[in-house]
C-alpha cells in the first residue's frame, strides 16, 4: 500500500472510528472501577481513609466498687491520668523517649516494657505512664508543642481507702504480662490491661473488670497528633460492684487492736453460714503502692522482709495445730463411743505417760490428776489426750481426721489457700518411716494436734464453727457460698452442747481465764504449737454466746509462745461485734493476759511440713506459701 492510500479519506475513517471504540471501551471500564469504587466499595475505602486519620485509643473501663455487707466502699475508683505516646515507628518512639528523658527518667527495664507495648500494638498509642502524678502531667501539657506524638488522658485509678487493714482480703491489680496475654486465660485483654492480682481483686476478676472503651485520635500523614477528638468514641462498660459479708467496723477493729511486734492473723465468721465477717493478716502491706506499677526498691523490699508482709497467714500458711486440735480427738472419741464427757483415762495424769521406752511429758510437770473428759478439755492435759488417742489408734484417727476436713482446704473463696496436711492412711507412715519401723507413738504425737499435721487458720476455724452450730461443716466465704454438698459431724445435738459446755470451761476455769468477759458468756480453746525455728506459736479459737453462737474467731501469733496471748484479742474482737464500739471495753491498750502457768504441748519430736512447691516469681507478687514455723 502506498503512502497516498495509506491516507485515504476512507480508511482514516475506518481508523477514527476503531480508536472511538477503544476510547470509548477503555472509559467505560473506568466508569464502572470508579462507579464500583465510589458507591459500592465507598464504606471500605472510606473506613481504610479515616484509620489512616484516626487512631484508636483504648479506654480503660472502670472497675467494679467493692463493698462490705452494708454496702461501704472497700475498693473504689478515682481518677487517674495516663500518659502515651503515638509514634509512626519505633525509631520515632525511642527519638520521644530521649526528648522526655528530662521529665521522665525511664530505667532500662521501664524502656524495654515501653517498646514491648509498641510491638505488640504498633498503631495504637503506647502507654508510658498509668499512673502520673498532677505535676507531671502539667509539665508535659506546658511541652505538648515539642512532643507531636503525646496523648493525657484521664482514667479510672484504683483505690483502697482502708489500704492496711483490708490488704490480704481485697488484694491489689497490677499490668498484664506478656506471658499471661500468650494464655487462654487473658484472651481480650491488650498490653497495659490492668487485672486483679491476689485476694477478692483476683479471684472475681471475670466480674470486676469491665469493657474497655474506645476513643480517636487524629493524626497527619507522619502519625503526629492533631486534634484529639477526631470521632465519637465508644463507651466503656464498667465492672459489677462485688458485695462481700465483710463487716468493714470489725475489719478496721482487727487491724486497730493487732499488736505491731507480732505476725499472725484473725479470722471472724458466721458459725452456721461460713460467711467471713473479718479476715486480718500481720505485717500487712499496702495495696494502693501497686496502683500504676509498683516502685521495683519497694518490691525489693517486700520480697526480702524476714516477715514476709505479702503472706496471707489466714489461709497461706500451715501451722501444728496444737492443743485446738484436742477438740478433734474428743468429737472422735465421743462418735466412736470409745469416750464419754464423764470419763476418765486408765491413768492419771502425773506429769507425763511412759510408752514403751519413751516418756511423754504434759505441760504441767505436777500433773492434774484423774479428770473426765470436760476437765481434760478445760486443762488441756495432754496425759489425758495421749492415752485417748492410742484408744482411738491410728486408723480411726487418720479417717476421721480426713472425714472432718484436715486434710483439704476449706474451699474459702480467695486465691492461695494451703491444703492442710494431714496423712491419709498408714501407707503414708510406711513409706516415711519403713514398714514395721513406727509404732503408735505418732496416735500420742496427732492427739495433741502435733507431728505429722499442720492447718491453716481458716480451716480450723471451720471446725470450731461446726462445733459451734452443730454438726454443719459450713464453707468460708467473702462473697458468695459455693452450691455443693457439705460436710456433716453426725452427733446428737445433745453430745455438741456438752462440747460448748467444755469450751465455756477453758474461759471460766482453764487455760483461757484471760479471755473471760463481762457480758458475754464466751467458749474457746487455746492452743501452743511447738516451733523448731524459734519461739511457740499461740492459737486461740472461741466463739460467742456459748449457748447460741452467732460468731466464731480464730487467731495465731506467730512467736507468740502461748494461746494466752491470743485470747484476749480474739474475745475483744467477739466482744466488738456482739455489742458494738459503745459497749466494749475501753480502746486504744493492748489486750492483757493472765499471769499463770499455760500448757505448752509436747510432743516426741518436732516434724518438718512440707509447704507444697514454691511459687514461680512473678513480675507482681503472688500469695507466697509457708510451712508451720518458717520466718
Amino acid at each position: 500500500m502506498t503512502t497516498r492510500q495509506a491516507f485515504h479519506p476512507f480508511l482514516l475513517a475506518q481508523r477514527g472510528a476503531a480508536a472511538t471504540r477503544l476510547l470509548l471501551v477503555v472509559f467505560g471500564l473506568l466508569s464502572i472501577q470508579f462507579f464500583r469504587l465510589q458507591v459500592f466499595e465507598h464504606g471500605q475505602y472510606e473506613l481504610k481513609s479515616e484509620s489512616n486519620r484516626l487512631r484508636p485509643v483504648p479506654l480503660p473501663a472502670p472497675r467494679g466498687l467493692i463493698l462490705d455487707r452494708r454496702g461501704r466502699i472497700i475498693a473504689e475508683n478515682v481518677p487517674g491520668y495516663s500518659v502515651l505516646l503515638l509514634a509512626a515507628n519505633e525509631d520515632s518512639l525511642r527519638a520521644m523517649l530521649s526528648r522526655l528523658e528530662p521529665l521522665v527518667a525511664l530505667t532500662a527495664d521501664q524502656t524495654h516494657r515501653v517498646l514491648t507495648r509498641y510491638r505488640a500494638a504498633p498503631y495504637e498509642p503506647t502507654l508510658l505512664i498509668k499512673d502520673a502524678p498532677f505535676a507531671l502531667v502539667s509539665r508535659l501539657e506546658e511541652r505538648r508543642a515539642m512532643l507531636p506524638g503525646l496523648v493525657i488522658q484521664t482514667e479510672p485509678k484504683r483505690l483502697y481507702p482502708d489500704s492496711l487493714a483490708v490488704a490480704h482480703l481485697v488484694g491489689y491489680v497490677g499490668e498484664v504480662t506478656e506471658q499471661e496475654l500468650a494464655s487462654r486465660a487473658y484472651q481480650g485483654k491488650r498490653p497495659g490491661s490492668i487485672i486483679g492480682r491476689v485476694g477478692l481483686e483476683r479471684q472475681y476478676e471475670d466480674s470486676l473488670a469491665g469493657k474497655d472503651g474506645i476513643r480517636f485520635v487524629e493524626v497527619d500523614a507522619l502519625g503526629r497528633v492533631v486534634r484529639e477528638e477526631g470521632a465519637s468514641a465508644l463507651p466503656t462498660v464498667a465492672g459489677q460492684a462485688l458485695r462481700t459479708t465483710i463487716d468493714l467496723d470489725l475489719q478496721r477493729f482487727m487491724a486497730s487492736i493487732w499488736p505491731a511486734r507480732w505476725r499472725g492473723a484473725l479470722v471472724a465468721m458466721e458459725p452456721r453460714t461460713g460467711a467471713i465477717l473479718a479476715l486480718y493478716s500481720a505485717p500487712p502491706y499496702d495495696p494502693n503502692a501497686f496502683v500504676g506499677g509498683i516502685d521495683r526498691d519497694l518490691w525489693q523490699q517486700l520480697n526480702e522482709d524476714p516477715a514476709r508482709p505479702l503472706l496471707n497467714r489466714a489461709i497461706s500458711t500451715r501451722y501444728p495445730p496444737a492443743s485446738t486440735f484436742k477438740l478433734a480427738i474428743a468429737t472422735m472419741g465421743l462418735r466412736r463411743g470409745i469416750v464419754r464427757f464423764d470419763s476418765h483415762m486408765p491413768q492419771p495424769c502425773r506429769g507425763g505417760l511412759q510408752f514403751g521406752n519413751r516418756f511423754f511429758r504434759c505441760w504441767k510437770k505436777e500433773g492434774h490428776g484423774s479428770l473426765d473428759l470436760i476437765g481434760a478439755i478445760a486443762s488441756s492435759c495432754d496425759v489425758y489426750f495421749y492415752q485417748l488417742g492410742l484408744k482411738l489408734g491410728v486408723d480411726s484417727l487418720l479417717t476421721d481426721g480426713t472425714e472432718f476436713g484436715f486434710r483439704s482446704a476449706s474451699g474459702v473463696d480467695l486465691p492461695g489457700e494451703l491444703t492442710s496436711v494431714f496423712p491419709a492412711s498408714r501407707e503414708y507412715y510406711d513409706r516415711v518411716y519403713g514398714r514395721g519401723r513406727w509404732t503408735n507413738s505418732v496416735a500420742i504425737n496427732l492427739s495433741i494436734g502435733q507431728g505429722e499435721n499442720a492447718q491453716t487458720l481458716i480451716n480450723m476455724v471451720r471446725f470450731y464453727a461446726a462445733l459451734a452450730n452443730g454438726g454443719h461443716v459450713p464453707v468460708p466465704h467473702v462473697v458468695a457460698p459455693p452450691r455443693r454438698p457439705q460436710r456433716e459431724i453426725a452427733l446428737p445435738e445433745s453430745t455438741f452442747a456438752t462440747v460448748r459446755r467444755a469450751l465455756i470451761a477453758v474461759v471460766e476455769r482453764g487455760t483461757a481465764r484471760g479471755a473471760r468477759l463481762e457480758r458475754i458468756r464466751l467458749a474457746g480453746k487455746t492452743g501452743t504449737a511447738q516451733n523448731p525455728h524459734g519461739p511457740d506459736h499461740g492459737w486461740f479459737i472461741g466463739f460467742a454466746p456459748a449457748d447460741h453462737p452467732a460468731i466464731v474467731v480464730g487467731g495465731i501469733m506467730e512467736f507468740g509462745l502461748h494461746g494466752t496471748t491470743v485470747a484476749p484479742y480474739v474475745a475483744r474482737v467477739i466482744e466488738r461485734y456482739l455489742l458494738g464500739p459503745d459497749l466494749v471495753r475501753a480502746g486504744g491498750r493492748e489486750a492483757e493476759t493472765m499471769p499463770f502457768v499455760v500448757p505448752q504441748d509436747t510432743a516426741p519430736r518436732s516434724v518438718p511440713l512440707d509447704s507444697g512447691p514454691a511459687p514461680r516469681r512473678a513480675p507482681l507478687p503472688r500469695p507466697i506459701t509457708t510451712g508451720p514455723g518458717q520466718r
